[in-house]
């Protein structure tokens, strides 16, 4: 029988659950949320099939993991836009999303504004 020491995550398996203490945070919860997202198969689905009306070259969040972030943003309880702010360098979220560093409120405010009818329609489809 495996202690809690023992897990790796199938979805990252350079990440490992312990409780030795270090960066702390009430979301581990999320950890397992995107372990289950990534078994139904959700983050390809939306890496492969969302798109909004960017035409932008470049961006350091890009769209798909804007979403993402505001999923597990709602699911972990953060319903105002300002709690991305306290967010961008939180444990949890940083190695869910598998970055240094998250988008903050301003960048989800223009992610917002890129949705369109369709973009809220190619949702709605899948």
């Amino acid at each position: 029988m495996n202690s809690i020491k023992d897990t790796a995550l199938e979805s990252n398996p350079y990440l490992r659950i312990n409780f030795d203490g270090g960066d702390l945070s009430s979301d581990a919860g999320l950890l397992l949320i995107k372990e289950f997202a990534e078994k139904i198969g959700l983050v390809k689905l939306i890496y492969r099939l969302f798109k909004t009306n960017d035409d932008a070259l470049f961006r350091i969040h890009i769209d798909p993991e804007n979403l993402l972030k505001v999923i597990y943003q709602t699911m972990a309880a953060y319903f105002e836009d300002d709690c991305a702010d306290e967010l961008t360098v939180d444990p949890v979220f940083t190695a869910i999303l598998g970055k240094d560093a998250l988008a903050s409120q301003p960048t989800l405010s223009r992610f917002y504004n890129r949705m369109d009818e369709t973009t809220l329609k190619q949702i709605d489809g899948v």
